[in-house]
């Protein structure tokens, strides 16, 4: 199916946003690649532009409040929709979409429900993780529990609730069951990179929560003198904390803060390094292992949900917090280089099955069936 009018919203969209907002940007990308017209909205953000075309998508960023690129706070999530009401219910008057995709309950999922009722428009949600309750008991616990009836009456609403994984479908139904719920995994581009030659180097990338385990990691190596470097892409309230735990590490750790995906040194890190680690204790769909997948790393990362679901054989599982466990595994593959590039292979191998052509084409479908 081609020739759609969809609306597209996601209070994150680049180069604002963690793992959902590229998510985003790649999935309109490949819509209108198949001949569908796609409009954003979005957050505006600092010096971002008001409208853009970016590669034929149509991207409205509305008055909101936030201070940061790559965190957004509960008050902040707040402004989303006041601020993008307005410019929503004229784009549907206007253009008469389709259907409306909207990308996390939260804040977005009301105003989808807004305007789906003004433009009688079906309207699905992607839920991403931080958005469903008991996902991220680090930062949204109390939110949840208070917005909860809220919650249930929109998952109920949706036409269709979409999930990258089966563990957050899971925890999607179990907090309401009477939603429609089908599972469509994130897609990942297969030329995002160009491994080169591999060096001694390890790398660790996520929003730097205490939840995603970063800190096990540098336990894990601080008093060995590996003979390899590790490298830690992100920003995060947990990052002082880590960096008073590698101040005495004997193992080089480099810091390189919050980088845009497109950055250079984003891209040198992915294609040289030859570990992934990724020892996260709750994720749904971590887009940073689809990344090393495609990076040809060979990965560590937990034996959790949506971590098992997408590295399947391809990769050491450990238990979430299990120091000695990411220790072994670390230097296992240090010293093993067949079985790293074994492990890098398979991993290559597996990704395959998330290219973005073959997502795209379950989302087509998924409209075409509530649409009809």
């Amino acid at each position: 199916m081609s020739g759609l009018k969809i609306l597209m919203l996601n209070h994150e969209f680049p180069p604002v946003g963690g793992g959902g907002a590229p998510v985003t940007l790649e999935l309109c990308r490949h819509l209108v690649r198949k001949g569908n017209h796609v409009d954003v909205v979005t957050m505006h953000f600092k010096a971002t532009p008001r409208f853009e075309c970016l590669d034929g998508i149509d991207v409205y960023r509305t008055p909101a409040l936030r201070k940061r690129a790559d965190i957004c706070r509960t008050h902040e999530l707040a402004t989303y929709m006041p601020g993008a009401l307005g410019k929503t219910l004229r784009l549907v008057k206007k253009n008469r979409y389709d259907i409306i995709h909207c990308h996390f309950m939260v804040p977005g999922a009301p105003l989808a429900w807004l305007a789906s009722r003004s433009g009688h428009i079906p309207f699905l949600v992607t839920c991403h993780g931080t958005d469903v309750p008991g996902h991220n008991p680090d930062r949204f616990n109390l939110v949840h529990r208070l917005i909860a009836p809220a919650w249930r009456f929109l998952a109920k609403k949706a036409s269709l609730v979409t999930s990258p994984s089966e563990f957050l479908r899971a925890s999607i139904l179990r907090a309401c069951p009477q939603a429609n719920v089908c599972v469509i995994p994130n897609g990942i581009a297969l030329d995002r990179f160009t491994p080169a030659s591999k060096t001694n180097s390890i790398l660790l990338c996520s929003r730097i929560l205490a939840f995603k385990g970063f800190q096990h990691v540098i336990e894990a190596v601080k008093d060995i003198e590996l003979g390899w470097q590790v490298n830690i892409i992100g920003e995060g309230p947990f990052l002082p904390e880590l960096k008073r735990l590698a101040e005495s590490s004997k193992t080089p750790i480099c810091f390189t803060g919050w980088l845009d995906k497109n950055d250079a040194e984003f891209v040198r890190l992915y294609n040289e390094s030859s570990l992934f680690v990724f020892p996260s204790r709750a994720e749904n769909f971590p887009t940073v292992l689809l990344e090393a997948m495609t990076a040809r790393m060979a990965i560590v990362t937990s034996d959790v949900g949506g971590c098992r679901e997408i590295v399947g054989q391809a990769a050491l599982l450990t238990r979430p917090g299990d120091v000695e466990g990411i220790r072994g595994a670390i230097l296992r593959l240090i010293n093993n280089k067949s079985e790293r590039d074994e492990l890098a292979d398979a991993a290559y191998k597996r990704v395959q099955v998330f290219s973005w052509d073959s997502i795209v084409d379950k989302y087509i479908e998924a409209y075409g069936r509530l649409i009809r």
